[in-house]
């Protein structure tokens, strides 16, 4: 409530609205006390008036260079409401008065003739004091309100000029977010899995504590730093430790908060935003996604694309035109960079480029400690196991995944969190939450099961780059079922016979479904399009392809709609050699299956038993035909609270059971102790 009121009182509008309101009672003060019922009228009207005897009173008062007089009438006489002195709101057109006032002119032929008047229709007559404050009155009434609005209007335009109080010209503010230093508690020890990004980065945190280091010996630290990656790779957070470590203002804004309808803003806003960074230097600035702003010029048609372009300009400026001793560097953080105009990636602006990449197995493991740390663990938890099973997790995934486990534990009401809250978390994160409670009528549930089975044989036998980690049959997301294929280890490049045997595995599902039904299903079209993709990549942009030979035909980074840069006739040879690839993968996926229909059946029966298989149960399978003697505490997959309460009371009541008959047992054996002593008492006795 205070809040609302402070912002009533600081907006101008109100101040006007007032100022209205108090000219408008001093005008209405300044007429005629009776409102309405107080007639102006000339003076021969007046005259005439007081010979036909209407008046029935009036008084004469000196006022400047005439008379004013005001008087009372007889009986009330009709006026019209286009009377100025009037003062009436939603009256009728005419109504009834009964005062009247006018002037006349100060020579003695009208005196005369209004006391002769006056004395013929005996009139009283009386005499007022001239006004001695009617030119302050006159002051008050047309020179203050002129004053109070020109003030009004001034404080509104300089308030709206601030940018506060809501005023029009806030559009030309920048949006940055100023984060104290002190406010700050984010640290290099914050961010893991990225050693060789610190590393980049430490440079610039030194010039920032100690820039006298550097210019001394003639160098200059970069002006910018572009950090390029995948999304929740963490580009934002090593913004905020490089500015935690230095300990300076961090201003932190998005691309797309420069960019408005109105034409020039976003140039106002960058130079708004460097002169904040300049006064707060030694500084940073952040700026998010600047691919928004960033594009290459040229490639619009106007609108909206001018107003991006002057934005740029005034970056480029801006970038350029500080020195390394400004004490203000920009980090810019962006997953297109091959988009950014070339200006703004040249030396001098943002001289050094930071590939803030997906980790590795000892980044995630890296990763996974920071976060885990407030989280209690079980004492078989293995976080390296975890860092094998999360190949292309970024740091936001295994955020999540942790996060994802903690849930579940407290779902399930433990105290700690165990491997099995860990491992549903991970298939919560890649598929999405399991649809135990999804009907599934048995022809599907066999033909799913039979297709996971497939994609399992497939992955066993050609195993030379990935392993079958998981395999299930419970619905996740829009998947019936999926089977996990991981690498052995983290892969930089990817081999012809890594992504054959890729393809081969894709392929399994649907050549498990001919070979058993003689029959095809939908459940294949991802596996297809996973398949189509690698094979084309193949062809297109891995010189993998005998017939169109060492050339890249398509870019990584091309834009989905862009024109082809080969002729009709290249595109029909890579039709024809993705299929080519595609077929050999099927063919190859086919023969395996065949030769092992035995295992094929044993790990479809088991899917159809059990729903899930991890990789330790996948294998007894595949090589002894049976499910490993193990079992573990929790079913993989999440239980309901129901099921998870009812399985934890029942292993509480089996608990007890053991307590007490351990109990009976020692009380059976302290009896047994004492009847003994009794024998040998009576012996000796």
């Amino acid at each position: 409530m205070k809040n609302n009121k402070n912002g009533l009182f600081r907006s101008s509008l109100f101040y006007i609205v007032i100022a209205m309101l108090l000219i408008g009672v001093l005008y209405f003060v300044s007429g005629n006390g009776n409102s309405g019922q107080t007639q102006q009228i000339q003076s021969s009207q007046f005259i005439s008036s007081l010979k036909s005897e209407k008046v029935k009173n009036f008084s004469v008062q000196p006022s400047g260079g005439v008379y004013k007089i005001t008087g009372e009438y007889r009986t009330a006489q009709s006026a019209s409401n286009s009377n100025k002195s009037t003062f009436t709101l939603g009256a009728p057109k005419s109504t009834k008065v009964t005062n009247f006032s006018t002037t006349i002119l100060k020579n003695n032929a009208s005196v005369s003739e209004v006391n002769k008047a006056a004395n013929r229709s005996d009139t009283k007559m009386s005499v007022k004091p001239a006004e001695s404050n009617s030119i302050w009155l006159n002051i008050i009434v047309y020179i203050l309100p002129m004053i109070l609005l020109v003030f009004f209007f001034y404080t509104m335009m300089n308030q709206a000029g601030r940018g506060g109080g809501g005023g029009i010209m806030k559009f030309s503010k920048s949006k940055a977010k100023p984060t104290d230093s002190k406010e700050n508690k984010v640290r290099f020890s914050d961010v893991a899995g990225e050693d060789e990004e610190k590393q980049e980065l430490v440079e610039v945190v030194e010039f920032l504590k100690n820039p006298k280091k550097y210019s001394s010996l003639g160098a200059t630290i970069p002006h910018g730093v572009l950090l390029e990656g995948p999304p929740g790779t963490g580009k934002t957070l090593l913004a905020k430790a490089v500015a935690g470590e230095a300990n300076v203002p961090f201003f932190s804004i998005s691309g797309s908060d420069f960019v408005e309808m109105f034409v020039g803003v976003g140039a106002s806003r960058v130079r708004d935003l460097f002169e904040q960074a300049k006064k707060a230097a030694p500084a940073i600035i952040f700026i998010d996604e600047i691919d928004a702003v960033g594009r290459k010029r040229g490639s619009g048609t106007g609108g909206g694309h001018d107003e991006r372009e002057q934005t740029l300009n005034q970056l480029l400026v801006e970038m350029d035109g500080f020195s390394g001793n400004e004490g203000v560097i920009v980090i810019a953080a962006t997953n297109r960079a091959d988009v950014l105009d070339n200006a703004l990636t040249r030396p001098g602006r943002f001289d050094r480029k930071v590939l803030v990449g997906r980790p590795d197995i000892k980044g995630r493991e890296a990763i996974l400690k920071v976060h885990a740390k407030g989280k209690p663990l079980a004492d078989n938890v293995d976080l390296h196991a975890i860092a094998q099973q999360t190949p292309g997790f970024v740091g936001a995934d295994l955020a999540n995944l942790l996060n994802e486990a903690a849930l579940l534990a407290a779902r399930r009401d433990k105290k700690l969190i165990g491997p099995a809250e860990l491992d549903e978390a991970e298939d919560r994160v890649i598929a999405g939450p399991a649809k135990k409670n999804h009907v599934v009528n048995q022809q599907e549930q066999r033909t799913v099961a039979n297709h996971e089975a497939g994609h399992t044989i497939v992955g066993l036998v050609l195993n030379d780059a990935r392993v079958v980690h998981k395999v299930t049959i419970v619905p996740r997301g829009r998947a019936g079922g999926y089977a996990i294929m991981l690498p052995k280890e983290d892969q930089q490049l990817l081999s012809k016979k890594n992504a054959m045997e890729q393809i081969a595995g894709l392929m399994g599902g649907r050549t498990a479904e001919e070979i058993i039904f003689n029959s095809e299903s939908s459940g294949a079209s991802n596996d297809f399009e996973q398949a189509t993709n690698i094979a084309r990549a193949m062809v297109t942009q891995y010189g993998m392809s005998d017939k169109l030979g060492t050339v890249q035909l398509e870019s990584p980074t091309q834009e989905p709609y862009a024109q082809p840069r080969y002729s009709d006739a290249t595109a029909a040879l890579i039709d024809s050699e993705v299929r080519r690839i595609i077929n050999e993968g099927h063919a190859t996926a086919r023969k395996i299956i065949e030769e092992h229909r035995e295992q094929h059946k044993v790990i479809a029966d088991a899917l159809l038993k059990y729903e899930t298989l991890d990789e330790k149960q996948i294998i007894s399978l595949y090589k002894t035909g049976k499910m490993p003697t193990e079992d573990s505490e929790y079913p993989s997959e999440a239980a309901t609270f129901e099921q998870t309460k009812e399985e934890k009371d029942k292993q509480e009541r089996a608990r007890d059971q053991q307590f007490e008959s351990e109990a009976d047992q020692q009380a059976k054996q302290q009896d047994d102790s004492n009847h003994d002593a009794d024998h040998d008492d009576n012996d000796k006795a």
